[in-house]
C-alpha cells in the first residue's frame, strides 16, 4: 500500500526519537517502571510501552465510557478489611479486585501446606511414669488454656510442642472466660490450630447453654470442632447431679445444636468419675477427649475409643506462667493432618 505524507512524517519522528533516547537514571524521570519486582509480580521481558501506564488506562476508560474526571468515583474497596463468615451472603457491591468464582471451594484451588509439627519439650511438675504407654510416644501434642494461664507467649508455647490448643470459652448460659477473645485471636496469629470448649452446667437448660456458646464463639473455617466439657465439679456453683438419662438428654440437645451451627460433630471431654456414672456405652459416634493423668486411657476407660488424651494437669512450659494441661492426639502426624483437613 502507498504511505501518505502524514504517515511518513510520523514514522520519521518515531525513528529519530528512538535514536535519541537511552536507558538509565532518565527512565525514572520519564515515568518508566523500575527493575524491582515483588513476590507476586514477575517482570516482563517484552518491550516497555512508549506511553505511561496511566495514559493507557485513561485511553481504555475513555473508550469504554468509564472515565469521568468531573465526578469523583466511589471510594476504593478492594483493600478494605472484609469480615467473612461462612454461610453469610456476599455484599451486593463487590470490588472488581476481589471477584471470586461462584463456588470458592472448587478443587482447582491449591491445597494449603501442612503446618509443621513441633516436638514435645514440655516439663511436668508431677511427672508420671506411664511405662510402655507413655504419651511421649505420640507424635502430636497440644494444650488447653483458660483465664488462669494469663497472658501467653503463643509462639514460644508452640515451639515447646503446642501444635494445637483448646481455649476455654463459656460456662453455663451466662459466663464468658475473660481471656477467651484475646486467646482466640492470638493463638490464630501464632499459627496454632485452635478450638473452643464449653463447661456444661447441670443447673441450666441445654438450649440456653448452646445459644450462649454460639453467641460467643465464631464460626470460622479451619477451627477445630467445639468441645463440651462434662464432669462433676465440686468447686462449681452448680452442685446438682442429675440422673444418667437426664445427662444424656441434655448433652444430646446441646451437641445437636452446635453440630447444626458449626457443621462439626462436637468432641466430648470428660473425667473418670463422670464417665463411670454416665457415659459408658453412650455416644459411640462422638469423638472423646479423656482425662487420665495416672494411667493410660485404655485402663481408665476400657473399650472406649478416644481422640485426645489429657495426660497431665501439671505441665510446665516456656511461654506460659504456672501450670498448664498437656494433651496428645491419638494418631500419627499423617493421621493428624488428615483429621484436621476433614474437620
Amino acid at each position: 500500500m502507498r504511505i501518505s505524507a502524514v504517515s511518513a512524517i510520523l514514522l520519521a519522528s518515531l525513528a529519530l526519537s528512538g535514536c535519541s533516547t537511552s536507558s538509565g537514571a532518565g527512565d525514572l524521570a520519564a515515568g518508566l517502571p523500575s527493575a524491582e519486582t515483588t513476590n507476586s509480580i514477575a517482570r516482563s521481558d517484552g518491550p516497555v510501552p512508549s506511553v505511561s501506564v496511566g495514559e493507557v488506562i485513561a485511553q481504555a476508560e475513555q473508550q469504554q465510557g468509564l472515565y469521568a474526571p468531573s465526578a469523583p468515583g466511589p471510594r476504593p474497596q478492594a483493600f478494605l478489611s472484609v469480615s467473612k463468615t461462612e454461610g453469610m451472603p456476599l455484599p451486593s457491591e463487590r470490588p472488581v479486585a476481589m471477584l471470586m468464582p461462584a463456588n470458592p471451594r472448587i478443587s482447582s484451588i491449591a491445597p494449603q501446606a501442612r503446618s509443621p509439627i513441633y516436638a514435645r519439650r514440655f516439663r511436668d511438675a508431677k511427672p508420671i511414669n506411664f511405662g510402655v504407654s507413655s504419651p511421649r510416644k505420640l507424635a502430636v501434642h497440644g494444650v488447653d488454656v483458660s483465664r488462669w494461664q494469663g497472658d501467653i507467649d503463643w509462639q514460644t508455647l508452640q515451639t515447646q510442642g503446642a501444635n494445637f490448643v483448646y481455649i476455654k470459652a463459656t460456662d453455663g448460659g451466662d459466663h464468658l472466660d475473660p481471656m477467651f477473645r484475646q486467646n482466640w485471636r492470638k493463638a490464630k496469629e501464632a499459627g496454632l490450630k485452635r478450638g473452643a470448649y464449653h463447661f456444661f452446667y447441670w443447673c441450666r437448660t441445654a438450649g440456653e447453654q448452646a445459644d450462649w456458646f454460639i453467641r460467643n464463639v465464631p464460626r470460622e473455617a479451619g477451627a477445630l470442632p467445639p468441645v463440651i466439657d462434662v464432669e462433676w465439679n465440686g468447686e462449681s456453683s452448680c452442685k446438682q447431679r442429675v440422673s444418667r438419662e437426664r445427662v444424656l438428654e441434655k448433652m444430646q440437645t446441646f451437641m445437636d445444636k452446635l453440630e447444626r451451627y458449626y457443621g462439626q460433630r462436637p468432641i466430648i471431654y470428660t473425667a473418670p468419675d463422670f464417665y463411670r456414672d454416665n457415659l459408658r456405652g453412650a455416644f459411640l459416634e462422638h469423638p472423646f477427649w479423656l482425662r487420665a493423668v495416672a494411667e493410660h486411657p485404655s485402663k481408665v476407660y476400657p473399650g472406649r475409643k478416644w481422640l485426645f488424651w489429657q495426660y497431665s494437669g501439671s505441665g510446665l512450659s516456656h511461654g506460659v506462667e504456672g501450670r498448664i494441661d498437656l494433651n496428645a492426639f491419638h494418631g500419627s502426624e499423617d493421621e493428624w493432618h488428615k483429621w484436621v483437613a476433614t474437620n
